[in-house]
C-alpha cells in the first residue's frame, strides 16, 4: 500500500513539474562551448587572428599564432568564430584546400601522449591510426604522408597547449613547428592557446621562436563587460523577467573578482537558474548566486584534482595525510617523507625535494592550498602549507585520491 501511494506521488511530481513553465528554456546558451553568434568586447583581439589567418585564403601560410589570458576572457570563443567564418569565405570561394583542427590538449586519451596527438591528427584527416602499437616515428610518417597527398593549408588549433607541455614535455611541438619542412604540397599553422601567461618562458628557445611569430594577450573583462555578455545570453536563455534585480551585477561581480572570467559569471547564472528550479520557484534571486557559489566551488576543486597527473595527485595526498594527523600547518618537509612512502607502495617514482617543492608551488597556484615560507633562525627557511577547502571537501578528496593512486 505504502508503495503505491509513493508511486502516485512520484507520477504527481512529475505531473506537476511538466505543468510549470520553465525557468530556462535555452540552457546551451550558458554553456561555455556554446559559439554566440557575436563577440562582445573582443574587436581589437579577434581582428588581430583575422588578420593573421587571412593569408590561408590565397593559400599562403599564416605565421604561427600564440594567445595568452586568463580563464573566461575569450580566447576559444574568439579564435572558434573567427575560424568559423573563413571556413565560410572559403568555401563560398571554392577553396577546398583550407583546413581547420581543433583539439583541446586538456582531453584524456586525444592529447596525454605525443602518440596519441599525432594519432588524432591524423584521424581527423580520414587516416585510420590503432590506439597503440606503433613506433612514435612511424605515427609522425603517416600523418606527413596524409598532408602532403591532400595538399592543404592546415591550420592547428591546440587549445590549453600548456596541458600538453606538462604531459609531454615540448618536443612534440618542435616537431610540428619544423614540419614544413618535411611537407612539398602541404603547410601547417599553429595557433597555441593558453591560460598560463608565462607558458612560452618556459619553451625550449627553438620552440619558442619557431612558435611565437604573432602574439596576442586577452585581457580580463572587467564587471560592466561581464553584465553586457551575462545580459546578451539572458536574453536568449530566460523568458522574461525571471532574473530578479541585482542577480546579473552579483554574478558579473563575483566573476570580476575571479580575474574577470566570464565563463565562471556564465556557469553561476546557469546554476542559480537549475537551484531555483529545483526548489520551484518562478524567479532566481540574489540569494542563489550565493548557493550556487558554494556548489561550484566545491566540483571545482574535485575537477582540479580528478585531472592532475600521478605526481601532483601523490604530493597533495602527503599534504592531506598530514594534515589530518595533525590539525596544523604541514612543513614540506613533513609532506615529502609522506610522499616518499606513498610512492614506495604504489610503485611511483619518487621526485626530488626540489620538484616536489614545485608542486606545492602549483597546488597554491590552484588555490587548494596556501603555502607561505617562514624562517626558523639559526635552522634556515622552511614553506608552511595549510589547506584552502573545508573539511567536507577535504575528505571527499581524500577518498578520491586514494581510489586513483591505488587503482
Amino acid at each position: 500500500m505504502i508503495e503505491k501511494e509513493s508511486k502516485k506521488e512520484l507520477s504527481g511530481f512529475f505531473e506537476d513539474f511538466l505543468k510549470k513553465e520553465p525557468i530556462i528554456h535555452e540552457k546551451t546558451v550558458l554553456k561555455s562551448n556554446y559559439n554566440p553568434d557575436e563577440i562582445l568586447h573582443r574587436d581589437d583581439q579577434i581582428n588581430q587572428i583575422a588578420q593573421t589567418l587571412a593569408p590561408a585564403l590565397r593559400e599562403t601560410k599564416p605565421s604561427n599564432l600564440f594567445i595568452y589570458g586568463k580563464t573566461g576572457t575569450g580566447k576559444t570563443v574568439s579564435v572558434k568564430h573567427t575560424t568559423d567564418q573563413i571556413l565560410k569565405v572559403a568555401e563560398k570561394n571554392s577553396n577546398k584546400n583550407l583546413r581547420i583542427l581543433y583539439i583541446n590538449c586538456k582531453l584524456k586519451k586525444i592529447a596525454d601522449t605525443e602518440y596519441r596527438l599525432i594519432a588524432q591528427l591524423a584521424r581527423e584527416l580520414g587516416k585510420d591510426i590503432p590506439v597503440t602499437g606503433l613506433p612514435t616515428d612511424e605515427v609522425y610518417n603517416i600523418f606527413f604522408a596524409v598532408l602532403e597527398k591532400q595538399g592543404v593549408t592546415l591550420v592547428l588549433v591546440l587549445d590549453e597547449i600548456d596541458q600538453l607541455m606538462k604531459k609531454t614535455g615540448d618536443e612534440i611541438l618542435y616537431n610540428l613547428t619544423r614540419i614544413n619542412a618535411e611537407l612539398s604540397h602541404s603547410q601547417v599553422s599553429i595557433i597555441g592557446i593558453s591560460n598560463d601567461l608565462v607558458f612560452a618562458d618556459n619553451l625550449d628557445p627553438r620552440v619558442k621562436s619557431s612558435l611565437s611569430e604573432e602574439e596576442i594577450i586577452f585581457p580580463p573583462y572587467n564587471a560592466l563587460q561581464i553584465q553586457d555578455i551575462l545580459r546578451s545570453r539572458a536574453e536568449k536563455a530566460f523568458r522574461k523577467e525571471v532574473l530578479e534585480p541585482g542577480v546579473i551585477e552579483k554574478c558579473a561581480a563575483y566573476a570580476a573578482r575571479e580575474h574577470g572570467d566570464a565563463r565562471r559569471a556564465l556557469e553561476l547564472l546557469r546554476v542559480s537558474s537549475d537551484l531555483a528550479e529545483r526548489r520551484g520557484q518562478m524567479k532566481v534571486s540574489v540569494s542563489d548566486i550565493d548557493e550556487a557559489e558554494e556548489k561550484i566551488e566545491r566540483e571545482r576543486v574535485v575537477d582540479i584534482v580528478i585531472a592532475q597527473p600521478k605526481q601532483f595527485q601523490a604530493t597533495l595526498y602527503s599534504i592531506i595525510s598530514v594534515y589530518l594527523k595533525n590539525r596544523d600547518m604541514v612543513s614540506t618537509g613533513e609532506a615529502y617523507l609522506v610522499y616518499k612512502n606513498i610512492c614506495s607502495r604504489i610503485g611511483l617514482r619518487p621526485l626530488t625535494q626540489r620538484r616536489f617543492s614545485d608542486i606545492v608551488s602549483e597546488l597554491d597556484m590552484l588555490g587548494i592550498i596556501n603555502a607561505r615560507v617562514t624562517s626558523k633562525g639559526r635552522y634556515g627557511r622552511t614553506r608552511e602549507i595549510e589547506l584552502a577547502i573545508n573539511d567536507t571537501i577535504l575528505l571527499k578528496i581524500r577518498n578520491i585520491l586514494e581510489k586513483d593512486l591505488e587503482g
